[in-house]
């Protein structure tokens, strides 16, 4: 079979190795589907592969962060070094490291970005009053994300 055939008929086997493992009755961890030259191997990290029954919820998407534009006059915005998962406490069900309206000072914690397995602190770098947290507990987020709005010390009444 010529490379051209191959390239073509590639979808054609990822769609039935798709179907096939579906259609399983019984978990899998790894799957290797051939056909000629074209090969399919697929591995999942968990106990179970898709299709094979109950899989764990997929967290809801990030709520949608205040644009930079819509924020108050001498707010600031504590932003995500990194791409990762925010977290509002260190542990499930553990109070969260600030609430609205809470007064903080640099170096207050005000969440956790998990990356690669990594736990990293995220802290405000000014002094304020917590306005607005913007991204649920256990969204992705991106680099540079606004993740708390803060009041300026400066600003505040």
């Amino acid at each position: 079979m010529s490379a051209v055939a191959d390239e073509a008929s590639l979808p054609e086997l990822c769609r039935h190795t798709v179907q096939l493992v579906a259609e399983l009755p019984a978990p899998l961890r790894r799957v290797r589907v051939s056909a000629g030259e074209l090969s399919v191997e697929l591995e999942w990290s968990g106990p179970e592969s898709p299709g094979a029954g109950a899989r764990e919820p997929v967290p809801a998407p990030a709520e949608p962060t205040a644009d930079p534009a819509d924020r108050p006059p001498g707010s600031y915005a504590v932003r995500s070094p990194m791409v990762g998962t925010f977290y509002r406490s260190r542990e499930p069900g553990a109070r969260p490291f600030v609430e609205v309206g809470q007064e903080v000072s640099a170096g207050t914690e005000v969440g956790i970005v998990e990356a690669m397995k990594l736990m990293n602190v995220i802290q405000a770098d000014r002094t304020g009053r917590i306005l607005q947290v913007l991204v649920a507990d256990g969204a992705p987020v991106e680099y540079d994300q606004p993740l708390v709005l803060l009041a300026d010390a400066e600003t505040r009444d």
